[in-house]
């Protein structure tokens, strides 16, 4: 299945994405679905959408009529893993990791997969990073490898968004990563059972119509199964938490010469399977928004 939530910000109603220009209203079906959340996931949720397609009586919207907000409701955290990909970490002159190197990523930065983003007043070097994310399904703590793929919910998108001069100016990641709109999610929370293989999944950025990033998840550094026990030892993980599994080389400010965001530049990023998104670039002020 392919999760969405769909409707104006804030307001967003959970769905299913039935690929024929529809949406289940999954709300309007079934009234004690309310959303996409911790226990919903945790719970017999996705069992009671299993049944809810099959039901004649179901409500549908159409797609092309509705916003797509973030396919999950807020997490409690989003954990982000730098450097997961070696090409990447030489492209900034880094040492390839010898284990994995985590950061988190602002909830309040969560925006739908089309929605804008928006640059700081202070926005010098931003750029994007497209990242295949993983959504656990259930509580989480000490799990290993061997059993960790039985806490995953789905597959999303995520696009990283970075201020590279605020990232770099202090000794931590977390206020360039963390700008209101720096984190599009979405289109899809896509299942485990309709994903052939995550681990030979393209990942890939277009800046302007442009590739700028075309890599593989075959790639990582650090699969899945081994970053879910890595995490989960002493941090327990709940129902709808996000990890973001990195980025593949060729983000713009890596280039030479940089390919940075602008006011009006169209970025899209995607992973093959899991669908793609398409952000238009703002400045704060020519959307009167505080700066």
């Amino acid at each position: 299945m392919k999760l969405v939530r769909f409707g104006e910000k804030g307001l967003e109603c959970p769905g299913v994405w039935m690929g024929d220009g529809r949406i289940l209203d999954v709300r309007a079906s079934a009234f004690h679905l309310q959303d996409f959340d911790a226990h919903f996931f945790s719970g017999f949720g996705m069992h009671m959408l299993r049944q809810l397609i099959a039901d004649p009586g179901a409500v549908y919207v159409d797609s092309s009529a509705v916003r797509l907000g973030p396919p999950i409701t807020i997490p409690s955290k989003i954990i982000c893993v730098g450097a997961n990909y070696a090409a990447h970490a030489k492209e900034f002159g880094h040492d390839v990791p010898s284990e994995p190197i985590l950061f988190s990523k602002a909830i309040s930065a969560i925006v739908g997969p089309n929605d804008e983003i928006v640059l700081p007043a202070e926005a010098q070097v931003v750029d994007s990073e497209a990242e295949l994310a993983v959504v656990i399904s259930r509580e989480a703590k000490s799990v290993s490898r061997q059993r960790a793929m039985d806490y995953v919910a789905g597959y999303t998108v995520l696009n990283d968004v970075t201020e590279r001069i605020v990232q770099r100016a202090g000794s931590q990641w977390f206020r360039g990563k963390g700008f209101d709109t720096f984190c599009p999610i979405g289109p899809f929370l896509v299942t485990p059972d309709e994903v052939d293989n995550v681990d030979n999944l393209r990942v890939w950025q277009k800046y302007n119509g442009t590739i700028l990033q075309d890599g593989c998840t075959s790639d990582l550094l650090f699969s899945i199964p081994f970053l879910i026990e890595y995490i989960s030892r002493g941090m327990t993980l709940l129902p709808g938490d996000v990890i973001s599994t990195g980025t593949p080389p060729g983000i713009g400010s890596a280039r030479d010469p940089k390919v940075l965001m602008r006011a009006g530049d169209v970025i899209e990023v995607g992973v093959d399977g899991l669908g793609s998104q398409r952000s238009v670039v703002q400045e704060c002020e020519s959307l009167h928004v505080e700066c």
